[in-house]
């Protein structure tokens, strides 16, 4: 079988079929994510080396640049990028080039599976016109099917085997068929009447999360403002036994779903004439937060007389969310952009990501040191990763700003420590 995009859900997913038994053919466009596959080198935080390199050395799982070899695979499944254009509108060029590729390979008997996450009728309306073009019949000779990715990178109980699989084929043959694949590597498959409503279900999942999370910004920005600790009201509101679910704010969201998935579905709904306020003003509300931390930064500063012109700034973590290397979206380039062109002079530490380009300039994770903290006139702690020291930082950090809630505990109340 072959696996069309080898990232943070595509290279989980092949290590878990081939463990299962089944050869697995990887294809992506990077060069060095097939050297990386072909040496059992893991660049995911997911899918330990061991296990990858044993799968190579069994020759149960290869990587290839050449998309000539999807003709030998009996089922593909897609799981490439879907971004947003400068437009905020979908960019699925991704899967139109998967499409392409597939099409020119496609034979009687094949399974093709889109994960990518998308607007509801992109699996009927783009890619089905796209295979019948070769001549070939959807449910008489092949199948087509739709199943959204659901992998949550750095979560060591919920992985690709054990969270439900949703699947919606295009006919009963191609749900049947789909439904059999997955059950073969994923404890539990949930099918579902048609590729639109598995479509619809991804979009639905992640548009309930960034509607909630823009609320809780909003909530803490309220907060902020009444003079009231946002993190004590959550705590306190999420005792109630019924009829709450805990949010929590940050610095902004991101990693390559909430941030984009939610556009999907407000741009397919304008295209019918319906306008999703919701999700335009939560997206709104979480894009402002990264300016809101630079702000806080400001004003934090001032009220210890520094200017942010020329202050030194630290920030902690560079990641998206705690213990993982992904820093897709992740609000700390936009802040660490606006602190620079406030003047200050920014630098970074992140166990996880020892280099990144900050503001168009290469940079390089700083040593966490009581030394290299007492040198700095602000610490930005933007994820918590279980690694770090944070009892070194309360320390020796002259001031933090914290939007993460890290110190929570009534003894590290200290009036060097602003939240969020």
């Amino acid at each position: 079988m072959g696996v069309i995009g080898l990232g943070y859900v595509g290279l989980p997913l092949a290590v878990e079929f081939g463990e299962a038994g089944f050869s697995v053919r990887g294809f992506d466009v990077a060069a060095p994510r097939v050297t990386q596959v072909n040496q059992g080198r893991s660049y995911i935080p997911d899918v330990p080396g061991k296990q990858l390199a044993e799968l190579v050395r069994r020759k149960r799982l290869t990587a290839t640049r050449s998309y000539e070899e999807l003709s030998a695979c009996d089922a593909i499944i897609i799981c490439v990028p879907t971004p947003l254009r400068k437009t905020r509108e979908p960019d699925i060029s991704f899967i139109l080039g998967a499409a392409q590729a597939i099409a020119k390979a496609l034979r009687p008997g094949h399974l093709i599976v889109l994960e990518s996450t998308t607007y509801p009728g992109t699996t009927e309306e783009v890619l089905l016109p796209m295979l019948h073009a070769r001549g070939l019949r959807v449910g008489k000779d092949f199948s087509l099917a739709f199943s959204p990715e659901r992998i949550d990178p750095g979560n060591p109980r919920y992985t690709t085997h054990n969270i439900p699989k949703v699947v919606g084929g295009m006919t009963p043959t191609c749900q049947k068929l789909a439904v059999t694949l997955y059950r073969q590597v994923v404890e539990k498959v949930v099918p579902v009447s048609s590729t639109k409503v598995a479509e619809m279900v991804k979009l639905l999942e992640n548009t309930f999360r960034a509607v909630n999370i823009g609320l809780v910004n909003e909530i803490a920005l309220m907060c902020d403002k009444l003079g009231l600790d946002v993190w004590e009201v959550i705590e306190a509101a999420k005792t109630k036994p019924f009829g709450f679910m805990a949010f929590y704010p940050g610095p902004g969201i991101g990693g390559h779903c909430i941030p984009h998935d939610p556009m999907y579905l407000a741009w397919k709904a304008r295209v019918h004439g319906f306008e999703a306020r919701f999700i335009e003003l939560a997206d709104q509300m979480n894009r402002s937060m990264p300016h809101y931390v630079v702000d806080k930064v400001a004003r934090t500063l001032n009220e210890r007389r520094k200017a942010l012109n020329g202050s030194r700034i630290l920030l902690l973590g560079l990641a998206y969310k705690q213990d993982v290397n992904d820093t897709r979206d992740s609000p700390a380039f936009e802040i660490a952009q606006a602190l620079r062109e406030r003047g200050g002079q920014v630098s970074y530490h992140d166990p996880y990501v020892p280099e990144a380009e900050l503001s168009g300039v290469s940079a390089k994770s700083v040593p966490l040191s009581a030394a290299q903290l007492k040198r700095q006139d602000c610490v930005v702690i933007l994820t918590n990763h279980s690694n770090v020291n944070y009892d070194l930082i309360l320390r020796h950090a002259p001031l933090i700003v914290d939007t993460r809630n890290q110190y929570r505990r009534p003894r590290q109340a200290a009036s060097h420590v602003t939240k969020l």
